[in-house]
Protein backbone atom coordinates (compact mmCIF):
# COMPACT_ATOMS: atom_id res chain seq x y z
CA UNK A 1 0.00 0.00 0.00
CA UNK A 2 1.27 3.86 -0.42
CA UNK A 3 3.42 5.20 2.09
CA UNK A 4 1.54 9.22 2.99
CA UNK A 5 4.67 10.62 4.08
CA UNK A 6 4.45 14.56 5.12
CA UNK A 7 8.36 14.71 6.63
CA UNK A 8 11.10 11.90 6.79
CA UNK A 9 9.78 11.78 10.77
CA UNK A 10 6.20 10.76 9.62
CA UNK A 11 7.41 8.27 7.08
CA UNK A 12 5.09 5.96 8.47
CA UNK A 13 1.61 7.96 9.09
CA UNK A 14 -1.02 9.97 8.20
CA UNK A 15 -3.15 12.45 9.48
CA UNK A 16 -6.50 10.95 11.16
CA UNK A 17 -8.54 13.74 8.53
CA UNK A 18 -6.48 12.54 5.46
CA UNK A 19 -7.09 8.70 6.27
CA UNK A 20 -10.91 9.20 6.77
CA UNK A 21 -11.46 10.94 3.71
CA UNK A 22 -8.92 8.84 1.79
CA UNK A 23 -10.89 5.67 2.81
CA UNK A 24 -14.24 6.79 2.26
CA UNK A 25 -15.41 7.06 5.67
CA UNK A 26 -15.94 10.61 4.66
CA UNK A 27 -16.60 12.65 1.08
CA UNK A 28 -14.41 15.96 1.93
CA UNK A 29 -12.10 17.40 3.95
CA UNK A 30 -14.52 19.26 5.84
CA UNK A 31 -16.32 16.59 6.53
CA UNK A 32 -13.69 14.99 8.08
CA UNK A 33 -12.87 18.14 10.33
CA UNK A 34 -16.38 18.36 11.41
CA UNK A 35 -16.95 14.71 12.62
CA UNK A 36 -13.43 14.42 14.12
CA UNK A 37 -14.01 18.19 16.12
CA UNK A 38 -17.50 16.77 17.09
CA UNK A 39 -16.19 13.45 18.80
CA UNK A 40 -17.86 11.14 16.70
CA UNK A 41 -14.41 9.26 15.31
CA UNK A 42 -12.99 6.79 17.76
CA UNK A 43 -9.34 6.26 17.73
CA UNK A 44 -8.12 2.16 19.15
CA UNK A 45 -11.34 3.22 21.26
CA UNK A 46 -11.60 6.38 22.80
CA UNK A 47 -12.79 9.49 21.32
CA UNK A 48 -10.36 11.54 19.40
CA UNK A 49 -10.92 15.41 18.82
CA UNK A 50 -7.42 15.97 17.14
CA UNK A 51 -8.18 15.95 13.35
CA UNK A 52 -4.04 16.42 12.81
CA UNK A 53 -3.48 13.52 14.81
CA UNK A 54 -0.94 11.18 13.41
CA UNK A 55 -2.09 7.50 12.86
CA UNK A 56 0.22 4.45 12.49
CA UNK A 57 -0.13 0.94 11.44
CA UNK A 58 -2.23 -0.93 13.36
CA UNK A 59 -4.50 1.57 14.70
CA UNK A 60 -7.84 1.05 14.54
CA UNK A 61 -10.82 3.71 13.50
CA UNK A 62 -13.85 3.83 14.16
CA UNK A 63 -16.92 5.96 12.64
CA UNK A 64 -20.28 5.89 11.53
CA UNK A 65 -20.67 1.64 12.30
CA UNK A 66 -17.28 0.83 10.47
CA UNK A 67 -14.01 0.10 12.37
CA UNK A 68 -11.06 0.26 9.70
CA UNK A 69 -7.77 -0.56 10.66
CA UNK A 70 -4.16 1.77 9.39
CA UNK A 71 -2.30 -1.50 7.61
CA UNK A 72 -0.13 -0.35 5.29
Amino acid sequence: MTRYAQTPDDADTIDLQSFLKLRGLVETGGEAKFRVQGGEVRLNGDIETRRRKKLRRGDVVEYAGQRVEVDW
